[in-house]
């Protein structure tokens, strides 16, 4: 009886083992909404839990626009409420003067949501239907001033939900593709493969890519109007932690250490202007902790990187999260607002 009891100790271990593996390698992946993007210059991923613990955003009463209000009661989806987390696909336009702009996204949401409900919804708004890999693809017209462009929305599963705005139905369709592979934890386009180990492990929020993209202007990135010394197609990865502090960390990959050196030392530059900010008297809480947050950032170089930390306090968090009512009646919270084929956003 030795024998076949020790070859069953042997296999119940060899299982154990080979379930930790498992374990690790799922927790070492990339979360599955960004693995279900198609290839693209960029990719932005949100955990809305963590956030939502940290800052109870989904308690703010907001004053919703009527449209907004149609929305969530056709569909009985409270965003701030049911949205676990988005993962976004960034890609750059041939023609930046066409009806997506510079950017168009393609996106993947996952949370709590009424499939039936969503799906009447749907239907009530498409201007056009496609059957692909066993799901439905509606296409709703958004009219954007005079530019009118489609958005393609699929339900990929209870909850799940893809979504994207391109000219094609190419990136919808490598979604869906994804989806039925998406049990393994290697699947993802191939900037997730390439630039996915270097963000840094329990990241809640995170970006690699040409980040800047949303952000470009003439061929820079602009941010509050102001022009940073970079060039927009200038790969980043940038991701927010908690390690007993909330911790911004933006790394910006340059050809050579040579370049990194130097965009260190003009973002250096940019950094001393930012901080002279602290003098001005803040007016809120908000202003308070956006001076703090500037006050802690520190730039390094390490080889080919130019490396930007700094801690982000929480209060900072809260008063962004804190919609202000007034300026909530107007807004909408996605190309999915009620009437969409005929307001947009």
């Amino acid at each position: 009886m030795r024998k076949p009891t020790r070859y069953s100790l042997l296999l119940v271990v060899a299982l154990i083992a080979a379930l930790i593996v498992a374990i690790l390698l799922r927790k070492a992946a990339p979360p599955e909404a960004a693995r279900l993007l198609p290839e693209s210059d960029a990719i932005v991923y949100v955990n809305l839990k963590p956030l939502r613990l940290a800052t109870h955003f989904d308690r703010t009463p907001v004053n919703r626009a009527p449209e907004y209000q149609h929305f969530v009661d056709a569909t009985g989806i409270v965003p701030e409420r049911d949205l676990d987390d988005a993962a976004f696909a960034l890609h750059r336009m041939d023609n930046p003067n066409g009806p997506n702009g510079p950017v168009g996204y393609s996106e993947v949401f996952e949370g709590r949501f009424d499939g039936e409900k969503l799906s009447r919804y749907l239907e009530s708004i498409a201007t056009a239907r496609e059957t692909y890999a066993g799901h439905t693809i509606y296409t709703v017209a958004i009219q954007d001033g005079a530019v009118t462009r489609p958005l393609r929305v699929a339900q990929l599963g209870y909850d799940s939900i893809a979504a994207s705005n391109m000219p094609t139905a190419e990136q919808i369709h490598s979604i869906l593709d994804r989806h039925r592979s998406a049990a393994s934890p290697f699947s993802g386009s191939s900037l997730l493969s390439e630039r996915y180990h270097d963000v840094p492990l329990l990241s809640s929020a995170w970006g690699i890519g040409h980040i800047g993209l949303p952000f470009s202007d003439r061929g820079y990135i602009s941010l509050f109007g102001l022009q940073l010394p970079l060039p927009e197609d200038t790969t980043f990865v940038a991701s927010l932690r908690y390690t007993g502090s909330l911790r911004l960390r933006i790394e910006q990959i340059s050809p050579t250490e040579a370049d990194a050196a130097q965009a260190a030392q003009r973002l250096n530059m940019l950094l001393g202007i930012f901080q002279s900010l602290q003098q001005i008297q803040p007016r809120n809480p908000g202003d308070t902790a956006f001076l703090k947050m500037i006050g802690s950032i520190k730039l390094d170089q390490r080889k080919d990187r130019a490396i930007l930390t700094a801690t982000v306090p929480i209060e900072l968090l809260q008063s962004l999260t804190n919609v202000n009512p007034t300026a909530s009646a107007g807004t909408q919270p996605s190309e999915l607002s009620p009437d969409a084929g005929q307001t947009g956003r």
